[in-house]
């Protein structure tokens, strides 16, 4: 079993008397794809966004390699550009294709000619090596998506938080994304985690599933046990598509 990369112990968030996550114990494997599937408003992005250290937990302690963070503690710089996350919803400059995925590189201080050959070969990676000058707004759900993914996969994290990554994608840019992120996990080892409201999804390219319901981890295990012989009967319903919420 590989080491862990994050764990989680006793995670509380609290906004005000409302409680949006109780994970009492999580972790994520390195190299692994973990998948959090549950309805809405499980806590599924209140999760990702611990992880990516733009909060931080209301108690407990989120592990992250090997050092632990708590309640109002902040990770330097160093530990935090370790971890990209891609939200479900593209925010990209208006500037090119090119200028995007070149943007946080830049703002890392990289040299310039270091970096040509870099984001390049990532546009390649996503399809979209041959339009680097076309404005980022003027491009397809899908082909805005990739360059999100590209503008994250060009500062090679160790850890790539996806957010619905393909939510209201045609199928064919869903079934690029995919890919893409089979690729990366595999070729460069990156941990992924993915939330994701497709249980097929979930099945195709993660390692391991959690299933999040009112905040809380009901279940968490290997793909196959977990949609084969899940041991929560939440978890069952959930994976025959039945309500569970």
């Amino acid at each position: 079993m590989s080491d862990p990369v994050y764990e989680l112990q006793q995670v509380t968030k609290t906004y005000g008397t409302r409680a949006v996550l109780r994970v009492d114990s999580l972790e994520v494997r390195r190299g692994e794809i973990l998948g959090l599937v549950g309805p809405s408003g499980a806590g599924k992005s209140t999760l990702l966004r611990h992880l990516n250290f733009l909060e931080s937990p209301t108690s407990g302690t989120i592990r992250f390699l090997s050092r632990a963070y708590g309640p109002g503690q902040r990770a330097p710089v160093a530990e935090r550009r370790r971890v990209t996350m891609v939200f479900q919803r593209p925010l990209l400059l208006n500037r090119s294709v090119w200028a995007n995925v070149l943007y946080g590189l830049q703002l890392r201080g990289e040299r310039r000619a270091e970096t040509r050959a870099l984001v390049q070969a990532t546009l390649e990676r996503v399809g979209l090596g041959g339009i680097p000058g076309q404005r980022a707004r003027t491009l397809s759900g899908g082909e805005a998506q990739r360059v999100a993914l590209a503008r994250a996969m060009v500062l090679r994290p160790d850890v790539l938080l996806l957010d619905e990554p393909t939510a209201n994608l045609d199928p064919y840019n869903v079934g690029l994304i995919e890919d893409i992120v089979r690729r990366l996990n595999s070729e460069q080892g990156t941990t992924m985690v993915m939330v994701t409201h497709n249980v097929f999804q979930a099945r195709r390219l993660a390692h391991r599933v959690a299933l999040m319901l009112d905040g809380q981890v009901a279940e968490a295990g290997e793909a196959q046990a977990f949609f084969e012989s899940p041991r929560d009967p939440r978890t069952a319903a959930f994976v025959r598509g039945e309500m569970v919420y």
